[in-house]
């Protein structure tokens, strides 16, 4: 469990600069209720954007965007609705997948940025 944290804490790193990279703000991480996790929360100008992160190696049978299953859709937008209720907002949400790709080397192969993924 604890390499699977570490590997997750690796890819939420990457994400989070690449968003920030791209003019984002990181407003939170490994948002946890009972409900489910939301990995990275973001903001640029007036969005908030819910991110979910996933890392695989290349290769992997199941892409990390493919991963996102509506049954992990549904934790998420549960999660979402608790942030909001405990942090009110009137901006629009979105949900994004960030999925980013390792070689066996360690090294970031590609990252693939899905905007409004469901």
């Amino acid at each position: 469990m604890k390499h699977k944290q570490s590997s997750g804490n690796f890819g939420e790193d990457i994400a989070a600069a690449h968003l920030t990279q791209h003019g984002y703000a990181i407003i939170a991480r490994n948002f946890r209720t009972r409900l489910g996790e939301i990995d990275l929360i973001a903001q640029r100008e007036h969005c908030l954007v819910f991110v979910e992160v996933k890392l695989r190696k290349v290769g992997a049978r199941v892409g990390g965007a493919e991963s996102v299953t509506p049954a992990k859709q549904a934790k998420l937008h549960a999660a979402a609705e608790a942030y909001l209720q405990r942090n009110p907002v009137n901006l629009p949400c979105r949900f994004d997948v960030i999925a980013i790709e390792t070689a066996a080397n360690g090294q970031v192969a590609a990252i693939q940025w899905i905007e409004h993924a469901f």
